[in-house]
């Protein structure tokens, strides 16, 4: 129906005679009102915060087959889409031409219902009501906004088995539930108490203070927690925010909270070692399980409350006394500011030369290991222990500039690797490079170094085609208080195969 639609409200009067077209063209105008209201004033799409938000998920039996969660979206056209109970719908692979993208879509439909028929005259009869409903359907055609809704996509390839929901949902691979397309029906208002805004006002002020000291002793990651909170503290002041959204404004201010600790870990040791920077980072784990589940409740939010609460007081905790000038112990040699992105050209070196000449800074190759070589194995004392699952494997692959090299490595999920280096010099700081598979990132690893927790490495993204990487990983030069080193490498990131080709030690000329 066009916009220009020429409206006629219903006008009674004494002795009007009404027929069942006037009455039928007073429910018109109600609805044909209501749905001009919604699409010119509201964008269409899900409506956040309405029971189950509509959130397709996969089968906990792992069948070709989503359920779709309750809740309420409004289309294109302006008709409200409603789902009471869960819906199920299978995928018909007999039907499909793989590898496909099918899409899972919400469709209005109207449908006469209540038929009586007056047996007392045969003229009297017909439907008492029209029943508005919806349609959950799989299609392979891209959405119409217009006529449908999109709640989920999922790209299939040959031989799928089963449907997952996303590990990471912001990068779902094949056969994972993909909700990154759900458009998001436009509202305006947010719904909190008075006692939940003061609430969230004070801990994200809370947050504020405690990141703008951290930015005061030189961690630049925490200037993204200070922006991130000041644009939430603005959105709430204009009520902008409330149960159905807080998860995804807070999901950006944990994203920075992650890369505060990362930035701590890489170039603040005297601040990574402690303990309640270890505390810290298992907190935030957390926050990100809880921000991820997007469960619009009271119970969460007083969880979200209570986790970041808890965060501040262990970042708080961890710099308690630190000066915001950092003064570098006499005992240990200061070689320059360093930074582990000086080390991101190396990544794609087939052949990692003896010496590196990188931002002013010479790095000596001190140690190395051969893997799969039992001698090189043997003199590092090297050993993969408590895992899932371990294997060997012997790649010729493609570094990014082209080159193709053949060698054998080690491969295992869950469990750690470890190892011994050798002619280390204490009080300078040590880069381990591990030649990789690139076709499985994604993931973080621990390094621990004789016992101490050394940091975490993030091995971002993955290369599908130029596999061959060299990873590099940085310890702190106050933990070299030897000429050995234990070292210990463990997965963070639950299920992911981490492979190891052979390995540098690098550290720097005096």
């Amino acid at each position: 129906m066009s916009d220009s639609h020429e409206f006629k409200r219903l006008n009674f009067f004494k002795g009007f005679l009404a027929s069942e077209k006037d009455w039928n063209d007073g429910e018109g105008y109600h609805v044909d009102k209501r749905r001009l209201h919604a699409r010119s004033l509201h964008a269409p799409g899900v409506v956040p915060g309405h029971a189950g938000e509509l959130r397709v998920v996969a089968r906990a039996r792992g069948e070709l087959a989503v359920e779709v969660q309750p809740g309420y979206a409004v289309d294109g056209a302006g008709n409200d889409l409603v789902i009471a109970e869960p819906t199920i719908r299978t995928l018909e692979l007999d039907q499909l031409r793989l590898p496909q993208t099918v899409y899972v879509v919400l469709r209005y439909t109207e449908e006469l219902a209540d038929y009586v028929a007056y047996r007392e005259n045969v003229d009297y009869k017909g439907h008492r009501r029209v029943l508005e409903s919806c349609k959950v359907e799989i299609s392979i055609t891209e959405p119409d906004l217009s006529r449908e809704v999109e709640l989920a996509r999922i790209a299939l390839d040959k031989g799928v088995a089963r449907i997952r929901d996303a590990r990471d949902p912001d990068h779902p691979t094949a056969n994972e539930i993909d909700m990154r397309y759900v458009p998001q029906a436009g509202r305006a208002g947010g719904t909190l108490v008075p006692a939940q805004r003061l609430e969230l006002g004070a801990m994200l002020s809370s947050l504020r203070r405690g990141a703008i000291d951290y930015t005061r002793r030189g961690v630049v990651a925490a200037h993204d927690v200070v922006q991130g909170c000041n644009t939430a503290l603005m959105m709430a002041s204009a009520n902008l925010v409330d149960l159905g959204n807080l998860f995804e404004v807070m999901r950006l201010i944990v994203d920075a909270e992650a890369e505060l600790a990362l930035d701590v870990d890489a170039h603040h040791p005297h601040i990574a070692h402690k303990k309640e920077l270890a505390e810290y980072r298992r907190q935030v784990e957390i926050l990100r399980g809880l921000v991820g589940e997007r469960a619009a409740t009271a119970d969460s939010f007083r969880n979200l409350v209570a986790y970041q609460a808890k965060l501040a007081e262990l970042a708080a905790a961890a710099i308690a006394g630190e000066k915001a000038a950092i003064e570098v112990p006499s005992e240990i040699v200061e070689i320059r500011p360093i930074d582990i992105r000086d080390w991101d050209p190396v990544k794609s070196m087939p052949e990692p030369p003896r010496e590196l000449e990188l931002a002013g800074t010479t790095w000596v190759l001190v140690d190395d290991i051969e893997i799969l070589d039992p001698d090189s194995e043997q003199k590092h004392m090297f050993a993969i222990v408590g895992s899932k699952d371990s294997y060997k494997s012997r790649h010729k692959l493609r570094y990014p500039d082209g080159t193709v090299l053949s060698a054998g490595g080690r491969a295992h999920v869950e469990g750690y690797a470890e190892f011994k280096l050798h002619n280390l010099t204490p009080g300078r700081p040590l880069v381990i490079l591990r030649r990789m598979d690139y076709v499985y990132g994604d993931y973080e690893l621990e390094l621990t170094i004789n016992g101490k927790r050394a940091g975490t490495v993030t091995c971002a993204g993955t290369d599908r085609v130029n596999r061959w990487r060299n990873w590099p990983a940085m310890i702190a030069q106050d933990l070299i208080t030897e000429a050995t080193a234990m070292i210990r490498q463990q997965a963070v990131t639950a299920d992911r195969d981490i492979n190891l080709f052979h390995i540098w030690a690098y550290q720097p000329r005096a």
